[in-house]
């Protein structure tokens, strides 16, 4: 629940306005639940005691008309961190958040070009002038927290992150694994295996010393989905022209580094990639949907 005060809540209560213009209702939760109006007290903390720390809040965007622009907790389940400047511009959103505290929440009520200006940098769009000029902000205050204290919780949500990610991936590539080996079977194919998980059939060899990284390598290539055996890319569709990059650093996918650094000059393979050496859950596109393996056809032209 967003637990912001609905404006047909507070219709009783006047708004309180700031010298610069921004019209605003406090209130705080009693302890049946129930909002009630809270007014500016000299015991709140002042807003300079706040300045440069970060508030975490609940928002929602309103037109004059009461039509919802947007919703901080459709679009993500947390709050939002806020950073409050030392200096809010009068009129802007950051002056208007920093009347909360946690547990506060809140409807205010801006000239919409006012804000615009000193929050968004831009234009009024032209709907919400037609909408009374008036752009209403519900918001629910969460947590103070210091620069220090954000910093470490983005840090510990990232590394939360990253490990759900990297055992997706270890999962994924498990599945990807057998794919890859039931394929192997089927056309009495056998492949090598990189130390990095890519899998290459050499088809015919070529000579001298593979490549190093950081040298710039020019391949022929058609590209296609293991599973369906459906063509994505190819160089054939582009003139022939090999595709040219530099190898070992990251501008190609992670399959393709580790697979041509395993050819010689004139070599003619077949990568066989797993989805996290590929486009992993995102997919790319419409023809490469997401957890995919892919299967590349590659000839190493030269390199130097």
């Amino acid at each position: 629940m967003l637990n912001l005060v609905q404006p047909a809540q507070a219709q009783d209560q006047p708004f309180a306005r700031l010298p610069s213009g921004t019209e605003y209702r406090l209130f705080r939760a009693d302890a049946a639940g129930k909002y009630q109006p809270r007014t500016l007290a000299p015991t709140d903390a002042p807003y300079a005691s706040r300045a440069g720390q970060v508030l975490t809040v609940f928002m929602e965007f309103r037109t004059g008309r009461d039509s919802v622009l947007m919703s901080s907790r459709r679009m993500q389940p947390t709050a939002q961190p806020v950073a409050l400047p030392a200096k809010p511009a009068p009129g802007g959103l950051e002056e208007a958040l920093g009347l909360l505290l946690p547990g506060d929440s809140a409807v205010f009520r801006f000239p919409a070009d006012t804000v615009f200006a000193k929050t968004f940098g831009r234009a009024v769009p032209p709907f919400i002038k037609r909408s009374g000029n008036i752009l209403t902000v519900l918001a629910s205050a969460r947590e103070l927290l210091t620069m220090e204290q954000m910093m470490a919780r983005q840090q510990q949500l990232q590394a939360q992150v990253e490990k759900k990610a990297a055992q997706q991936a270890v999962a994924q590539s498990a599945k990807d694994n057998a794919l890859i080996l039931a394929y192997l079977k089927k056309n009495h194919a056998t492949a090598k295996k990189t130390i990095g998980g890519t899998y290459y059939i050499i088809k015919k060899a070529g000579t001298g010393l593979p490549p190093k990284k950081g040298q710039t390598v020019r391949v022929l290539y058609r590209g296609t989905v293991l599973s369906t055996g459906k063509e994505f890319d190819s160089t054939a569709k582009r003139n022939n022209e090999p595709f040219s990059f530099t190898l070992g650093v990251g501008q190609v996918i992670p399959g393709w580094d580790q697979g041509i650094a395993m050819l010689t000059k004139g070599s003619k393979a077949v990568l066989l990639i797993p989805s996290p050496l590929a486009y992993g859950a995102r997919g790319a596109g419409a023809d490469i949907p997401p957890n995919t393996v892919l299967r590349f056809e590659v000839e190493l032209v030269d390199f130097k």
